[in-house]
């Protein structure tokens, strides 16, 4: 796909099923519940049709409550959510992972086969648990994945070895998704390069970095050049880079102009330009994944 025919419609395939992933994503990192609901269908509104939490965020069934509210049906909208650590053994997993998917489906006791809740993506958030919760929460995420529950599976935050770790007892192997801290002054080149080789989708958390770099002199050059906000240039940079872009605001006039990212395109110069701007771990504001 070349740049110039991105579009908000635009999706990927997920490796190893037939779900597709789409590249504009909306993220609740830390949204309040008293807003996430709010801002969730200012998104929807502006066209995002990818809503990412986790139940770090605490607003899983917000993003949930959302869908149900703008009329969209599910089957329309990829919701994703993610697990930070284990439940106490491997039945207390699965039911902290089960309990996330029925709060973001609704899902009531008693509920019939065409009413079971589901998400998109379920992930792995961290790798800081250890190898035995690593595995543990997996081989959760598999269990749901098998019954339906969650239609894709990945982590977030892995590097190469912590997903090469898994080949030796995973039955989902490699991993769909691996989501990471990606925008131009923190690349993780080495863990992007084995993602593309292993046909693992790769999403950008924190594109526009949260806006610590809008007075960044080259990003400010591009931006004025095209007539967009530096965000507006981060997050299409992301795109045309081949990543999932997950931009994160509470504003909805930013959540609607942080959607408007398919009127313009980088050229080869603005991309080299931007690519220059690579500090490696030290560009990090979140986490750069240990290899």
């Amino acid at each position: 796909m070349t740049s110039s025919k991105l579009s908000i419609q635009d999706t990927l395939p997920l490796p190893n099923c037939t779900h597709k992933i789409p590249r504009l994503g909306f993220g609740l990192y830390l949204s309040p519940p008293a807003v996430s609901t709010e801002s969730c269908l200012s998104a929807l509104r502006s066209g995002y049709r990818h809503i990412d939490s986790a139940q770090y965020y605490q607003n899983e069934a917000e993003m949930g409550a959302a869908v149900r509210a703008s009329g969209i049906p599910h089957s329309e909208v990829f919701l994703c959510t993610k697990v930070l650590s284990p439940g106490g053994g491997p039945e207390k997993t699965y039911q902290k992972l089960l309990d996330s998917v029925k709060k973001i489906g609704g899902e009531t006791e008693g509920s019939q086969a065409e009413d079971v809740a589901y998400v998109d993506l379920f992930l792995i958030h961290s790798p800081h648990a250890g190898a035995k919760a690593r595995k543990e929460m997996w081989q959760g995420l598999e269990r749901l994945y098998e019954e339906g529950r969650a239609k894709a599976i990945g982590v977030s935050n892995f590097g190469v070895g912590a997903i090469e770790e898994m080949r030796e007892w995973a039955k989902v192997f490699p991993p769909m998704v691996n989501q990471i801290e990606l925008h131009p002054w923190c690349q993780q080149r080495t863990i992007v390069d084995y993602c593309n080789k292993n046909a693992i989708v790769i999403e950008a958390y924190a594109p526009i970095v949260r806006n610590q770099k809008a007075h960044d002199q080259t990003l400010v050059k591009i931006s004025e050049k095209l007539g967009r906000s530096t965000a507006q240039v981060l997050i299409r940079y992301s795109l045309q880079k081949g990543w999932v872009s997950l931009p994160k605001s509470d504003t909805p006039s930013r959540i609607t102009a942080n959607a408007d990212v398919y009127g313009f395109e980088l050229s080869g110069e603005d991309m080299q330009e931007l690519d220059a701007l690579d500090q490696g771990e030290d560009g990090s504001i979140v986490e750069a994944v240990k290899n």
